[in-house]
């Protein structure tokens, strides 16, 4: 899950959660764009074990092996696991946040209790959607089957039970 446990201060880092279809990558490109001209304000790209293009995020897309490669390296600050999918944020953003910077990231919520133990300054924004709308969302960005939906529309629930 993490690559090391240090405690990383300084800057702040905000952790953007939510089911998927919550309007996550919405948020954080209305930010980016917002902030665009202030160099206090970070949004590192996640690097996943998705096939590059496609609506959505502007993630950079890494193939299994090059992500093991890469978590084997201590290139990440922290991975997790998700759908069938790797995901890793960039080390480097421990060298924004030693510089007093905010870094501003779309993370699993699983991740919570360790990001909040190894990042003491931090910020968690948590989105939600009723379930209709979450449906109608994953069903209009086509990534999954409607099988694929009926599972994670639980998952999304449990988190705000």
């Amino acid at each position: 899950m993490t690559n090391a446990e240090e405690r990383v201060s300084s800057g702040k880092l905000v952790l953007i959660v939510g089911p998927s279809g919550a309007g996550k990558d919405m948020l954080i490109d209305g930010a980016r764009q917002a902030l665009k001209t202030d160099p206090q304000f970070v949004f590192p790209r996640r690097e996943i074990t998705r096939p590059p293009g496609g609506a959505g995020e502007d993630y950079i897309a890494v193939s299994d092996a090059v992500f093991h490669d890469r978590c084997q390296a201590g290139a990440y600050a922290f991975t997790w696991q998700a759908h069938g999918l790797s995901y890793g944020i960039g080390r480097d953003i421990e060298e924004a946040l030693s510089a007093g910077k905010t870094v501003i990231v779309n993370v699993s919520r699983s991740l919570l209790p360790m990001l909040r133990r190894r990042y003491p300054d931090h910020l968690i924004i948590a989105l939600s959607v009723p379930r209709e709308i979450l449906c109608e969302r994953l069903r209009a960005r086509g990534r999954e089957s409607d099988v694929e939906i009926k599972e994670r529309l639980p998952r999304a629930a449990a988190f705000y039970s």
